[in-house]
């Protein structure tokens, strides 16, 4: 309960910004969702619990730009996020922020239908959805219109604590989709789908899937489907399209998905957030399957060395990891998981060796740049870990574990300013503004500052100004 007080008081407190018509009913343009949208991005990741792996971050953000770059020109900049919770959920919150379950993930089996989703969120965002339920409410501020979408985007146990604060100020909470809102989105993601290549039939299964849940959990839907309501009626639609196309003859060459990435995607989620006894039965089952095919055999597998790797079992580990590179002999980011459990395990010239081979085949690979960054750190190479690390940054700008990691090689060397800095970055991406702002203080008030880092720290004590107002 303390931490649902934590997270009631830092959403409530976040969107504290009244902005009122003369009519009494909050105006919602685009340029106070943006506002709303940065300050719930600064807040995410003080009050919930991220996977951020640099893997795991760079796979879903690539596949949602790969949309986006078939959507055609955006009003927001987008973020894609993963959040460790077992609901059934996913939900696009203002100004681009998509956020994904990992109880929703652990539901699908195919790239396919991630896209299928994530597009759908997109097309919320596109048709402005969000903005069109808040003008046909009654929100008095972005304070009350925060707790609302907070409850609606986070659901489980933290949403009847929001929406109660909502319900007390008696603004009408009326943020779940309707059904015209739900098919503009369905035939957004149906239309990027195909012009991406993709095969609606993931969109299909990912309805049924929906419909299924639906039927079964009738006492007690999970959010998404009180916000996304009426599975039946969509699928009937989507699949109407489908039947369409095929009347008209209209011939498709779809792209096939890329599931080995989604399935290592999908289990890298699963290894982290569920019962590791529970995942292994799953995987066990999935291996005594005689109709099981080969490549969800090699899948489970992984699956198994994820689990082994977090058990700290590591011989298990790299037992199940090798026969997974012996199926996919070309798939360098196996070659970093093998890394990551000799890392792990303490043998660092042999991680440093298997990171230095990755990323001679894939420069782009965040997840072996930061391991060796950290390998480089704790073997005295100082120079070539920071070299490392600002890569990350300049890949992934706001992963904030690589600051931290720069923070330590600053003050390692005595630069007081410099590491003052870092951490700041630091704390600011993880949502800690009231640390960021002392830290950034910290680092004006020090004398070996550059300019170049000293106006930065000014800029982001100004902007942290605007996101506490």
């Amino acid at each position: 309960m303390r931490k649902l007080f934590f997270q009631f008081i830092i959403i409530n407190l976040v969107f504290c910004l009244c902005l009122v018509n003369a009519a009494g009913v909050l105006a919602f343009t685009i340029g106070d969702e943006r506002e709303l949208g940065e300050k719930l991005l600064y807040s995410v990741r003080s009050s919930f619990d991220l996977i951020d792996d640099p893997d795991i971050s760079q796979y879903i953000n690539d596949l949602g730009q790969s949309i986006l770059d078939v959507a055609g020109v955006q009003y927001f900049d987008y973020h894609f996020f993963v959040i460790n919770n077992k609901e059934f959920n996913a939900f696009a919150a203002p100004s681009g922020l998509i956020f994904l379950h990992s109880g929703l993930i652990g539901t699908m089996q195919s790239e396919d239908e991630l896209v299928s989703v994530i597009a759908h969120e997109i097309g919320h965002i596109v048709k402005r959805h969000l903005a069109s339920r808040v003008e046909k409410g009654k929100y008095t501020s972005l304070a009350t219109l925060g707790m609302a979408v907070a409850a609606v985007a986070f659901g489980g146990t933290v949403a009847p604590v929001l929406l109660t604060g909502a319900l007390a100020t008696g603004q009408s909470i009326n943020l779940h989709y309707s059904r015209i809102d739900e098919e503009e989105a369905d035939l957004l993601a149906f239309e990027w789908m195909e012009k991406m290549g993709r095969n609606p039939r993931g969109q299909v299964k990912m309805l049924e899937a929906m419909r299924r849940i639906a039927r079964y959990r009738s006492d007690k839907l999970p959010q998404y489907l009180l916000t996304h309501p009426n599975p039946e009626a969509r699928l009937e639609y989507i699949q109407s399209l489908v039947d369409i196309e095929k009347g008209q003859h209209i011939q498709h060459h779809f792209m096939k998905g890329n599931d080995f990435a989604f399935m290592r995607f999908k289990y890298r989620i699963l290894s982290q957030v569920k019962d590791a006894t529970r995942l292994k039965a799953a995987l066990a089952s999935i291996l005594a399957d005689k109709k099981t095919s080969e490549f969800s055999r090699i899948m489970a597998d992984y699956g198994l060395s994820q689990i082994s790797r977090k058990e700290n079992d590591y011989r298990h580990a790299l037992e199940y990891l090798q026969k997974v590179i012996q199926f996919f002999p070309d798939k360098t980011i196996l070659l970093t998981d093998r890394g990551m459990i000799e890392f792990d395990e303490g043998r660092l010239q042999a991680a440093k060796h298997t990171f230095e081979n990755v990323l001679q085949k894939n420069n782009l690979d965040m997840y072996a740049t930061f391991a060796l960054a950290k390998i480089y750190y704790r073997l005295g190479m100082t120079e070539q870990a920071r070299n490392y690390l600002q890569r990350v940054v300049v890949e992934m700008p706001e992963y904030s574990d690589a600051y931290f990691q720069l923070g330590k090689i600053a003050a390692d060397e005595n630069h007081d300013g410099l590491s003052s800095y870092y951490l700041g970055k630091f704390y600011l991406y993880e949502g800690k503004l009231k640390f960021a702002k002392m830290s950034f203080r910290s680092a004006l008030n020090s004398k070996d500052l550059s300019p170049k880092i000293r106006e930065e720290s000014t800029k982001l004590l100004k902007k942290i100004k605007q996101l506490r107002k």
